[in-house]
């Protein structure tokens, strides 16, 4: 007998039309949540501007709760992989590789301010994204630590205080870009990368 070859609908396989799907209920679930935070990001909703149904919703998530997390996650994970790509780079200074990796963050974060609020402001309204949110600062910290052992060796802070200066700089970044995306502080994104820049290269060392 033989085997029945899957489907296709516009030149794509079930699976990759399933990918497409999730992906376009995680952007319409950033602009949700982003324009209306947690009152309006509802699975009504976020499905509507997705143009998909909550049979498709569920496909990939298992509810409204779900779905942000997924979110958030995506952000914190373009995030660190931007910082580490900066911090690894064979070329440039110390200084620049971390100025490099600082811009990356702060530019995620100021040039899509969806992503921003998200991040920063909306995730810390409710639970369970509050928790996550810290989760995701912390696990930032820890990189922040780990990479300042790398990159300063025998002159790096031992792993206890070095944790300490990663969630006091982290916490710095984090609030410094949230008062900018809440128009509190008048500074640029370049000012806000200027300060931490000087702050983690005064600071994560002896």
């Amino acid at each position: 007998m033989t085997p029945t070859t899957p489907r296709r609908y516009g030149g794509m396989s079930a699976d990759q039309r399933a990918v497409q799907r999730r992906e376009s209920l995680l952007e319409a679930g950033l602009d949700v949540f982003a324009a209306t935070g947690k009152s309006g990001a509802t699975m009504t909703a976020i499905c509507s501007r997705a143009k998909l149904t909550e049979r498709y919703f569920y496909e990939s998530f298992t509810g409204r709760d779900d779905l942000l997390q997924k979110v958030l996650d995506g952000i914190a994970d373009e995030i660190r992989q931007a910082g580490l790509a900066a911090l690894r780079s064979s070329t440039g200074t110390l200084e620049d590789r971390v100025r490099n990796a600082i811009s990356s963050f702060v530019t995620i974060l100021t040039e899509d301010p969806r992503k921003g609020r998200v991040a920063m402001i909306e995730s810390a309204a409710f639970e369970p994204l509050r928790t996550h949110r810290r989760a995701a600062l912390r696990g930032f910290a820890q990189m922040v630590a780990d990479e300042a052992t790398r990159m300063y060796g025998d002159r790096a802070w031992p792993p206890h205080q070095g944790e300490i200066n990663g969630l006091l700089f982290v916490g710095g970044l984090a609030e410094l870009v949230t008062a900018w995306l809440n128009d509190e502080i008048t500074i640029t994104p370049e000012e806000i990368v200027d300060a931490a820049t000087y702050q983690f290269t005064s600071t994560a060392h002896r």
